[in-house]
């Protein structure tokens, strides 16, 4: 790379395929100015990554990493978990829909047990289920720089949502948690819950689509009236009827930490409505509350408009 000014060079769709991935490989070797290569859905495959690995391990300035839409696998997953072992500048790294299963994810879980920069990784649309989250669970349990884990649209059950409960547990670092698009059902949300009453640094659990129900609800009802980080808890499309809405109601009465709820595609009716516009009119910190495409009907939407008249802080509604 002759520009010597050079810090942010994105190719996206542009095929360049395993060969100019080895070609940019060797220029990585010597630049000393690239802060962040974006090589969005290029046709690399794990030639291509082993080529980027060895680069990374000489390279001391690319912080952004984003080789997302590619076909690295789980061979490209583990010559790059091998250059995080001991490159000490990359804080991003974007693996999502990269064809990664149980070799590579445990081969990452291993080095995240010894890097100390990596703050974000994003997994997501890979294939990743329980016993590839239960590595990534024993990595955090001794990690202390990462702060962003996605891992949506995954096959995550009740049994990795327990491995990652038992991590967040220990865990002192990581502030989101994006499980979007995965089985954990309503034991898996009752496992999460456990770990939010003790752990002190999650700020955002982003639970979408994961059908945990009234009783997940209930659960993570349970650990809101203790848990004093969480600021952003995502339910959307997750079951929840008229009885989770209340039961987390009754959370919202006593928190002063959330700022933003995501309630939107459940099956919420008006008593549910009720219960949350009561838990409006004294909590003082909920400033986003999203009910979009429920079922509150305009008997809900009046009672919640009627909370907002006696509520203290700007809520901002969308239902």
């Amino acid at each position: 790379m002759a520009y010597s000014t050079l810090t942010t060079l994105k190719l996206p769709d542009c095929s360049i395929g395993d060969n100019g991935t080895q070609a940019l490989s060797e220029a990585l070797k010597t630049n000393s100015t690239l802060t962040t290569l974006e090589l969005c859905s290029c046709s690399i495959t794990s030639n291509g990554a082993q080529a980027l690995s060895e680069a990374l391990k000489t390279n001391s300035t690319l912080t952004t990493f984003n080789l997302q839409y590619n076909k690295i696998g789980d061979n490209g997953a583990q010559a790059l978990s091998e250059a995080l072992k001991t490159n000490s500048t990359l804080t991003t790294l974007n693996l999502q829909k990269n064809s990664i299963g149980d070799n590579g994810v445990q081969a990452l879980s291993e080095a995240l047990k010894s890097n100390s920069t990596l703050t974000t990784l994003h997994l997501e649309y890979n294939q990743i289920g329980d016993n590839e989250v239960q590595a990534l669970s024993e990595a955090l349990k001794t990690n202390s720089t990462l702060t962003t884990l996605n891992l949506t649209f995954g096959g995550i059950r009740e049994n990795g949502a327990q491995a990652l409960s038992e991590a967040l547990k220990r865990n002192s670092t990581l502030t989101t948690l994006v499980l979007q698009v995965n089985s954990i059902g309503n034991n898996g949300a009752q496992a999460l819950s456990e770990a939010l009453k003790i752990n002190s640094t999650l700020t955002t659990l982003d639970l979408r689509k994961n059908s945990i129900g009234n009783n997940g609800a209930q659960a993570l009802s349970e650990a809101l009236k203790t848990n004093s980080t969480l600021t952003t808890l995502d339910l959307g499309d997750s079951k929840i009827g008229d009885h989770g809405a209340q039961a987390l109601s009754e959370a919202l009465k006593t928190n002063s930490t959330l700022t933003t709820l995501n309630l939107h595609c459940n099956s919420i009716e008006f008593n549910g409505a009720q219960a949350l516009s009561e838990a409006l009119k004294t909590n003082s910190t909920l400033t986003t509350l999203d009910l979009r495409i429920s079922s509150i009907g305009l008997n809900g939407s009046h009672a919640l408009s009627e909370a907002l008249k006696t509520n203290s802080t700007p809520v901002s509604f969308d239902f």
